[in-house]
């Protein structure tokens, strides 16, 4: 292990003198003791690793030159150490339905909000949701199977109800009032599926 190591620490050591201008440089103190410190610590414990992790993050060699990541991943802001996550990467943690009335966006346990970017994992389909509809005691499982996602013909089936909302995949349907923990609706295979800017 200690070889694997030695060889990956070579590697980063290298793509840095790389990067900063060219030919082999000497190492520095701080890069010897580091390189030290990780050798020796391969059996220790998790704060040693804690404390190793941090003298790499605030080593000043790294803010000096900044890391070209692409626009689709998390960025290196190099004046804090802190990782921005762009919002079109996130979940809905827990997963809420809910009315036409309540807000919808990215759900949290603090900001509750619908989730509009809902996906079946049963059936592979994009969830549709109808505001002020909810769904006619007659439909069935062959009803949506046939006529997803036609609005034309899913008309058939739906009712006026102000304040509620029509859910509605392939192969399974609610309607909602009020705001409801997705958790408490067992039989639904629903998950949020990552949204947008």
């Amino acid at each position: 292990m200690a070889d694997e190591l030695e060889r990956l620490l070579d590697e980063v050591e290298r793509r840095l003198c790389h990067r900063r201008g060219g030919g082999e440089e000497e190492p520095t103190a701080a890069e010897e003791r580091r390189s030290a410190k990780v050798l020796m610590s391969a059996g220790s414990s998790k704060e040693d690793l804690d404390d190793i992790i941090d003298e790499i993050c605030n080593d000043s060699s790294f803010t000096k030159t900044p890391l070209n990541l692409k626009s689709n991943s998390a960025s290196l802001t190099p004046e804090r150490n802190k990782v921005v996550v762009p919002a079109y990467r996130k979940r809905c943690c827990p997963v809420y339905l809910g009315g036409s009335l309540s807000p919808s966006g990215i759900g949290t346990n603090i900001s509750k909000r619908t989730c509009d970017q809902l996906r079946c994992t049963a059936c592979d389909f994009r969830v549709s949701l109808f505001n002020d509809y909810i769904w006619d005691q007659s439909c069935d499982y062959l009803f949506f199977r046939n006529n997803m996602p036609e609005l034309s013909k899913l008309r058939a089936k739906m009712i006026k109800k102000k304040g509620a909302r029509a859910y509605a995949c392939q192969c399974s349907w609610r309607s909602i009032d009020e705001l409801t923990d997705l958790q408490t609706e067992q039989q639904l295979r629903w998950v949020c599926g990552k949204h947008g800017e």
